[in-house]
């Protein structure tokens, strides 16, 4: 049987995951994301596929965040019409984090055609909420450890990758041949989500390395949290965080709430600004197996925060002098309701603006993290007087440390191991290390290179 892989992104970069497996008889895509980032990626996001939608057989999906699900309305609009299985739960997250995608979407293209600084005329959206709901009818969750047949002898199996709500890894059965694709691997321990589930066995293997160069920070995150707040609190500052809105957020408000019952940021409030976040937090309540936190934690955590649910409300937030701790999207500062609070209290060198978390290459959040003091935004130029600080102790990725943790639970060396979803650095120095400490045949992927799987 024939059997290879080619991807199409998520491979010299973080972002725009997705990797096409090919039977003799079938065409599995994993994953189906955006690229994000740098602008000459995001731009190819407008560019075809290199093969026909309509020739797909099934997506694999292993969790909501855009840079995996972000593409879907794109695939469906132009062709795209199998099924794609993913759990429970990224399926209540995928549907809202592209209807809001479409929306901003929309909105943006709007604003800019009447402003008139887009490049473009007219400007357009990416994909509209009519690609969105064309691909949610797509959709078809499935259990953790359930077989699925996908198309002739290929059957996929989903185990917990920690990560966020109902991330996945993805194993892949061919005839007699396995396929494990690790999607994004979380953390161990994490005080939010469960441990990323070992996997015994695996021909061939394809694992992220987003932070396979670097390990975290092993300082306490509520300590570094509430020091950073309480200092900007003690200046009369405003704490801005972007924050993904799947994931992040929702830790983030756990660790608030932490904070909170310990006596600390009493008189400080806390604003979720994201109606996408209030959705996504909500979910937390109603898929309890997919993390650690009871029922009655949940509703403790979302109770302590002040839920910002229009435009008017956060308009009003802007104008508000009080110290607080705005949480808004988008978690890179790519766009969203963020933008505006960056706007307004980035130039006040009292005020904070905290991520939490990777920032790609190109993105705003990695400018201001490399030391710019200007931002461009709305079609301006905006001084950064802010404190600007990351805590990637918050981060939901594991890092070098706890990849290769996960990679020693397989009882027996893949065939060979493929490198994906890192930036160069990152993606070779975890190559190097698989093949120092673990002995195995590892190799970082090529974009649009197709690999003969064994060879």
């Amino acid at each position: 049987m024939s059997l290879s892989l080619t991807s199409f992104g998520g491979a010299g970069t973080v972002t725009g995951s997705k990797h096409l497996i090919e039977t003799s008889d079938a065409r599995i895509l994993l994953d189906c994301g955006l690229f994000q980032g740098l602008k000459v990626l995001r731009e190819r996001n407008w560019e075809p596929l290199p093969i026909d939608p309509r020739s797909i057989d099934a997506v694999v999906l292993t969790h909501a965040h855009l840079d995996h699900s972000g593409y879907l309305p794109i695939l469906a609009r132009e062709g795209f019409a199998g099924p794609v299985y993913c759990t429970a739960a990224t399926a209540d997250l995928t549907e809202i984090l592209l209807r809001d995608s479409a929306e901003i979407a929309e909105k943006d293209a709007a604003y800019a055609n009447r402003k008139g600084f887009s490049k473009h005329k007219p400007a357009l959206p990416l994909f509209t909420m009519r690609d969105v709901e064309r691909a949610l009818t797509l959709l078809r969750p499935i259990g953790f450890h359930v077989d699925q047949r996908l198309r002739g002898n290929v059957a996929l199996r989903f185990r917990r990758a920690g990560h966020i709500l109902g991330a996945a890894t993805a194993e892949l059965r061919c005839n007699d041949r396995v396929i494990v694709f690790s999607g994004d691997l979380g953390r161990f321990g994490d005080a939010v989500m469960l441990d990323p589930e070992p996997i015994a066995r695996a021909d061939y293997l394809l694992v992220e390395s987003t932070y396979g160069d670097r390990t975290h920070a092993r300082t306490n995150p509520l300590d570094a949290l509430g020091a950073i707040i309480e200092r900007t609190v003690a200046r009369g500052g405003t704490i801005v965080i972007p924050a993904f809105t799947v994931g992040r957020a929702q830790v983030l408000l756990h660790h608030l709430w932490t904070l909170k019952e310990a006596g600390r940021l009493l008189s400080t409030p806390v604003f979720l600004d994201s109606p996408m976040a209030i959705r996504a937090t909500d979910l937390m309540c109603h898929h309890l197996d997919d993390h650690r936190l009871p029922q009655d934690v949940c509703e403790a955590a979302s109770a302590a925060t002040k839920y910002v649910r229009d435009v008017e409300e956060s308009k009003a937030l802007t104008a508000n002098p009080v110290p607080k701790v705005i949480i808004a999207g988008s978690g890179m500062a790519t766009g969203g309701r963020v933008l505006h609070h960056i706007k307004a209290f980035g130039p006040d060198a009292r005020s904070t603006i905290l991520f939490a978390g990777y920032q790609a290459a190109g993105t705003r959040g990695a400018r201001l993290l490399a030391g710019e003091t200007e931002l461009k935004m709305f079609g301006a130029w905006v001084p950064i007087r802010a404190e600007v600080a990351n805590l990637s102790e918050l981060s939901a990725h594991g890092d070098v440390d706890e990849i290769m943790r996960w990679l020693h639970g397989f009882e027996a060396p893949p065939e060979r191991t493929f490198i994906v979803h890192g930036e160069p650095a990152a993606a070779d120095a975890l190559r190097v290390r698989i093949g120092r400490e673990l002995q195995w045949r590892a190799t970082v992927v090529d974009d649009r290179r197709s690999y003969n799987l064994g060879e």
